[in-house]
Protein backbone atom coordinates (compact mmCIF):
# COMPACT_ATOMS: atom_id res chain seq x y z
CA UNK A 1 0.00 0.00 0.00
CA UNK A 2 1.70 3.02 -1.03
CA UNK A 3 0.62 6.51 1.25
CA UNK A 4 1.19 10.25 0.19
CA UNK A 5 3.56 12.22 2.47
CA UNK A 6 2.67 13.20 5.84
CA UNK A 7 1.84 16.85 6.36
CA UNK A 8 4.43 18.92 8.67
CA UNK A 9 4.32 18.20 12.45
CA UNK A 10 6.96 17.45 15.32
CA UNK A 11 7.01 13.82 15.54
CA UNK A 12 8.44 11.18 18.27
CA UNK A 13 10.19 7.98 16.77
CA UNK A 14 10.22 5.10 18.32
CA UNK A 15 12.20 1.23 17.85
CA UNK A 16 10.79 -0.60 19.86
CA UNK A 17 13.25 -3.49 21.26
CA UNK A 18 12.70 -5.96 24.36
CA UNK A 19 15.67 -4.36 26.21
CA UNK A 20 15.68 -0.68 24.95
CA UNK A 21 13.50 1.80 23.08
CA UNK A 22 15.22 3.76 20.61
CA UNK A 23 13.91 7.55 19.84
CA UNK A 24 14.32 10.29 17.38
CA UNK A 25 12.14 13.05 16.92
CA UNK A 26 11.71 16.25 14.23
CA UNK A 27 10.64 19.45 13.90
CA UNK A 28 7.60 20.22 12.57
CA UNK A 29 8.57 21.11 9.30
CA UNK A 30 10.87 18.16 8.87
CA UNK A 31 13.77 20.30 8.79
CA UNK A 32 16.10 18.10 10.89
CA UNK A 33 15.93 14.82 12.52
CA UNK A 34 17.92 14.70 15.78
CA UNK A 35 18.13 11.04 18.29
CA UNK A 36 17.34 11.08 21.62
CA UNK A 37 19.31 8.79 24.37
CA UNK A 38 17.48 5.03 24.17
CA UNK A 39 15.66 3.98 26.98
CA UNK A 40 15.51 0.83 29.05
CA UNK A 41 12.68 -0.73 28.55
CA UNK A 42 11.01 -1.61 31.65
CA UNK A 43 8.10 -4.78 32.49
CA UNK A 44 6.50 -1.96 34.81
CA UNK A 45 6.61 0.97 31.86
CA UNK A 46 8.68 3.31 33.87
CA UNK A 47 9.69 4.88 30.69
CA UNK A 48 6.63 6.53 30.13
CA UNK A 49 7.80 9.16 32.33
CA UNK A 50 11.36 9.81 29.93
CA UNK A 51 9.32 9.50 26.59
CA UNK A 52 6.26 11.86 27.81
CA UNK A 53 9.22 14.46 28.80
CA UNK A 54 10.35 14.04 25.57
CA UNK A 55 7.23 14.79 24.19
CA UNK A 56 6.53 18.13 26.62
CA UNK A 57 9.93 19.03 26.11
CA UNK A 58 10.54 19.15 22.55
CA UNK A 59 6.47 19.74 21.72
CA UNK A 60 5.50 16.48 19.98
CA UNK A 61 2.17 16.27 18.03
CA UNK A 62 2.89 13.04 17.15
CA UNK A 63 4.57 9.14 16.90
CA UNK A 64 5.34 6.89 15.13
CA UNK A 65 6.37 3.24 16.12
CA UNK A 66 8.50 0.81 14.27
CA UNK A 67 7.28 -2.91 12.92
CA UNK A 68 9.99 -5.24 11.88
CA UNK A 69 7.43 -7.19 9.40
CA UNK A 70 9.48 -9.97 7.66
CA UNK A 71 10.47 -9.73 3.76
CA UNK A 72 6.78 -10.61 2.37
CA UNK A 73 5.60 -7.92 4.88
CA UNK A 74 3.70 -10.30 7.54
CA UNK A 75 4.22 -9.37 11.14
CA UNK A 76 6.56 -11.30 13.19
CA UNK A 77 6.95 -12.13 16.75
CA UNK A 78 8.59 -8.39 17.33
CA UNK A 79 6.40 -6.71 15.43
CA UNK A 80 3.28 -8.06 17.65
CA UNK A 81 4.99 -7.06 20.23
CA UNK A 82 5.92 -3.84 18.69
CA UNK A 83 2.04 -3.05 17.63
CA UNK A 84 0.91 -4.07 21.51
CA UNK A 85 3.67 -1.65 23.07
CA UNK A 86 2.50 0.77 20.23
CA UNK A 87 -1.28 0.59 21.23
CA UNK A 88 -0.40 1.15 24.90
CA UNK A 89 1.39 4.05 24.46
CA UNK A 90 -1.81 5.48 22.05
CA UNK A 91 -3.85 4.75 25.04
CA UNK A 92 -1.93 6.71 27.39
CA UNK A 93 -0.50 9.77 25.38
CA UNK A 94 -3.78 10.26 23.33
CA UNK A 95 -1.60 11.59 20.48
CA UNK A 96 -1.76 10.99 17.16
CA UNK A 97 0.67 7.61 15.92
CA UNK A 98 1.08 5.41 12.82
CA UNK A 99 3.14 2.11 12.68
CA UNK A 100 5.93 2.01 9.52
CA UNK A 101 7.26 -0.88 8.34
CA UNK A 102 10.95 -0.68 9.81
CA UNK A 103 12.35 -3.71 7.97
CA UNK A 104 15.85 -4.03 8.18
CA UNK A 105 16.31 -0.50 10.00
CA UNK A 106 19.14 -1.81 12.16
CA UNK A 107 21.06 -3.10 9.39
CA UNK A 108 20.67 -0.15 7.70
CA UNK A 109 21.76 1.79 10.84
CA UNK A 110 24.42 -0.27 11.36
CA UNK A 111 25.98 0.33 7.82
CA UNK A 112 24.94 3.58 7.50
CA UNK A 113 26.40 5.15 10.37
CA UNK A 114 29.13 2.66 11.00
CA UNK A 115 27.92 1.48 14.51
CA UNK A 116 28.50 -2.31 15.66
CA UNK A 117 25.89 -3.85 18.10
CA UNK A 118 26.26 -1.65 20.90
CA UNK A 119 24.65 -1.43 25.01
CA UNK A 120 24.36 1.87 24.82
CA UNK A 121 21.46 1.61 22.89
CA UNK A 122 22.70 4.47 19.99
CA UNK A 123 22.46 1.90 17.58
CA UNK A 124 18.69 1.59 18.61
CA UNK A 125 18.36 5.23 18.45
CA UNK A 126 19.87 4.83 14.93
CA UNK A 127 17.14 2.77 13.74
CA UNK A 128 14.29 4.87 14.87
CA UNK A 129 16.01 8.42 12.81
CA UNK A 130 16.09 6.16 9.90
CA UNK A 131 12.24 5.26 11.07
CA UNK A 132 11.41 8.89 11.24
CA UNK A 133 13.33 9.54 8.42
CA UNK A 134 11.50 6.86 6.23
CA UNK A 135 8.03 7.94 7.29
CA UNK A 136 8.43 11.36 6.64
CA UNK A 137 9.09 10.75 2.61
CA UNK A 138 6.38 7.49 2.71
CA UNK A 139 3.88 8.50 5.41
CA UNK A 140 0.84 7.55 6.19
CA UNK A 141 -0.48 10.49 7.43
CA UNK A 142 -0.99 10.28 11.22
CA UNK A 143 -4.19 12.03 11.45
CA UNK A 144 -6.59 9.30 9.53
CA UNK A 145 -5.33 6.60 11.65
CA UNK A 146 -5.96 7.59 15.14
CA UNK A 147 -7.42 4.71 16.90
CA UNK A 148 -8.09 2.55 13.46
CA UNK A 149 -6.77 -0.49 13.41
CA UNK A 150 -3.76 -0.58 10.82
CA UNK A 151 -2.13 -3.49 10.66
Amino acid sequence: MKYCKPKSKSILSLDVGLKRIGLAYCDSLFITVNILPAVKRERNYDELNTIKNHISRHNLTGFIVGLPLDDAGNMTSQAIDCKTYGEFLFNELKLPFSFVNEHSSTWESTNRFGVKKDKSGLIDSLSAKIILEQWIQEGPELKELVGNKQI
